[in-house]
């Protein structure tokens, strides 16, 4: 399984922090944000990576990762994304990175208590199709959002109005290399952008999709308010585990 980060985007709703750098190499508590999907990956097991980025400060990435080994990576490559095509368009730019290998995407804000290694270890035994790892939050609103029938997940709706469930889509998937056949055959949004909502309904309507609930504290830290509260989380866990040791 090879893993894929995608950490493009102007971080527009981050202004004025944004307009030096990309929003990922912003610090969350202690370290900079783009550390954490990265050490995910790797207690994970996976050891190969594709960092996806873009805009003016994308040579930024390569100054602080070099090449991956300071994280116990045995690769990391890079790619750039154009302009502003959506998720589901920066995912494609690592089809040829893929080479046919299963595939773990983590957006580049997205900041997890626990870890995924039950959950990638699961889709390593998946013969085909995505995996899904969902949390229930008080808001999921602001999110993909699935739709079940019975426990199967028949639709994901993005960022309904009315939610018909309490779970958020993560930004955490697991793909087969299929993925790129669906996003050629995608059309942008009334955003302009590919979706990664329509890659995952795509999956769905050919009954391929499985799920998981993520385990521990989620959150994304794309807005002021969610960055504030991911370096607390982080800061908080990161001193109780200090606590433990010292015990």
């Amino acid at each position: 399984m090879k893993g894929v980060i995608l950490a493009g985007g102007l971080g527009t709703r981050l202004y004025p922090l944004t307009k030096v750098t990309n929003k990922h190499l912003l610090p969350v508590y202690n370290k900079p944000m783009i550390y954490y999907p990265i050490e995910t990956m790797v207690r994970a097991g996976i050891r190969d990576l594709l960092l996806v980025t873009g805009g003016n400060d994308a040579g930024h990435f390569l100054r602080l990762l070099g090449n991956g080994k300071g994280f116990g990576l045995q690769h990391i490559s890079y790619a750039y994304q154009e302009g502003e095509g959506g998720i589901a368009d920066a995912l494609g730019l690592a089809e040829h990175f893929c080479d046919g290998d299963q595939l773990c995407v983590i957006l580049g804000d997205n900041i997890i208590e626990k870890d995924i290694t039950k959950a990638a270890n699961d889709f390593r035994q998946q013969p085909s199709g995505a995996k899904l790892l969902l949390k229930e939050i008080p808001d999921p609103e602001r999110f993909g959002v699935p739709v079940f029938e019975g426990n199967r997940i028949i639709r994901i709706e993005e960022k309904p109005k009315q939610p018909r469930s309490n779970y958020a889509v993560t930004g955490i998937y697991f793909y087969d290399a299929t993925v790129f056949e669906i996003v050629r055959t995608l059309k942008p949004s009334s955003r302009g952008e590919l979706e990664i909502t329509d890659v995952n309904n795509a999956y769905i309507e050919r009954g391929d999709m499985t799920w998981e609930v993520l385990e521990g504290w989620w959150t994304d830290a794309g807005t002021l308010d969610s960055l504030l509260l991911a370096g607390q989380l982080v800061g908080k866990a990161s001193r109780t585990s200090s606590s433990s040791r010292g015990r």
